[in-house]
């Protein structure tokens, strides 16, 4: 038997069905197809290549995924996996505790993803030992509008929705609105040596939000090496004049892989952030409208974002004003890391 292999109290009676530990970087196309199927199953619209696969396993911040992960194979194929890691909200001090699961949909309701459930949390509860024992800890899991079974799993093994977050879109880049720019500030191209003050303004902005935790340098080099997301010539960074500082930004992108797989010409109008001594001008709104502009200028034809619809700051208002609207609601669930269900449902 090999030494990865993951010993568990029940497992189902499926012929050739075992559990096993990470193993390394040659495990993640087997991940990448097994992640790709449960989103098709789930219409869950997103696609994560191999290469953002291996960028964000080099980065992993608060987690080990040779001991935080945990794998289901039939004969060498595999079928699910789930991976766990863990940080502390700044604002309240509580510990959170997050993974995520997938599960090729003709392996569900048998009882795999219960036992992969149970896991994850096994293994995090232990981390959470190890952290300060007067403090909040929470499970905390993000699940699409349309995964009712994992929705399902985690209401009957204990946990709540406390959460929802809003996926909007604006269905034309046509008759974009002329927001402009407040007196004082400018946009100006975005080189290389203004890569880490737009990432320290944007970690600055977001302090006061719902459920912040500190970046870390690995957070930082991820966010440097990836493909997807970052592609600087597209961002709307508006400085200070007087000040030489970043006062706010949209970081736009187009995922080409997305837009090939679902036939569209759509832009990302993302990671929008403004330092507080500049909020309240209007410059939001008149980012956004740049990025928008980008966007149709590199041929997308509609734009899409992530909201937290109970911002503090009115966001889901602002990007309403600019042409965005809601077409799905994504969930964030939660239990207490020390409440114990043994009544799960299988998936």
């Amino acid at each position: 038997m090999n030494d990865d292999l993951i010993t568990l109290v029940k497992t189902p009676s499926i012929p050739n069905l075992r559990f096993r530990h990470y193993r390394g970087e040659g495990d993640l196309p087997k991940m990448v197809k097994a992640l790709e199927s449960s989103y098709d199953t789930d219409k869950v619209e997103q696609v994560t290549t191999l290469e953002e696969m291996k960028n964000s396993y080099a980065h992993l911040s608060n987690c080990d995924p040779y001991t935080d992960l945990i794998i289901a194979e039939i004969d060498g194929e595999v079928i699910g996996y789930s991976r766990g890691a863990w940080a502390m909200d700044e604002n309240n001090g509580e510990y959170v505790y997050y993974f995520g699961g997938f599960l090729a949909p003709q392996w569900r309701r048998k009882g795999i993803g219960s036992v992969m459930l149970q896991w994850i949390e096994a293994r995090l509860r232990e981390i959470a030992s190890s952290h300060p024992a007067d403090h909040d800890k929470f499970f905390q899991v993000f699940l699409s509008e349309n995964e009712a079974a994992r929705a399902a799993m985690l209401v009957k093994a204990g946990y709540s929705p406390i959460r929802y977050f809003h996926e909007m879109v604006r269905p034309s880049l046509e008759n974009i609105p002329a927001f402009a720019l407040p007196d004082g500030l400018e946009v100006r191209p975005v080189l290389p040596e203004h890569y880490r003050l737009i990432w320290d303004a944007a970690e600055e902005a977001l302090i006061d939000h719902w459920g912040f935790s500190k970046a870390t340098e690995e957070d930082y080099q991820w966010w440097l090496s990836d493909k997807t997301y970052f592609q600087p010539h597209l961002w709307q960074v508006a400085w200070d004049m007087e000040k030489e500082q970043v006062a706010g930004q949209v970081r736009t992108f187009i995922n080409h892989a997305e837009n090939e797989k679902f036939k569209r010409k759509r832009g990302y109008t993302e990671f929008i952030s403004v330092r507080r001594p500049w909020r309240k001008r209007g410059l939001a709104r008149a980012l956004i409208a740049r990025s928008l502009q980008v966007q149709k200028e590199q041929g997308m034809i509609e734009s899409a974002l992530g909201v937290d619809s109970e911002n503090l700051s009115g966001a889901t208002r602002i990007y309403e004003d600019c042409g965005f609207v809601v077409v799905k609601r994504n969930t964030i669930y939660r239990k207490p890391v020390y409440t114990v269900s043994h009544n799960l449902v299988n998936i």
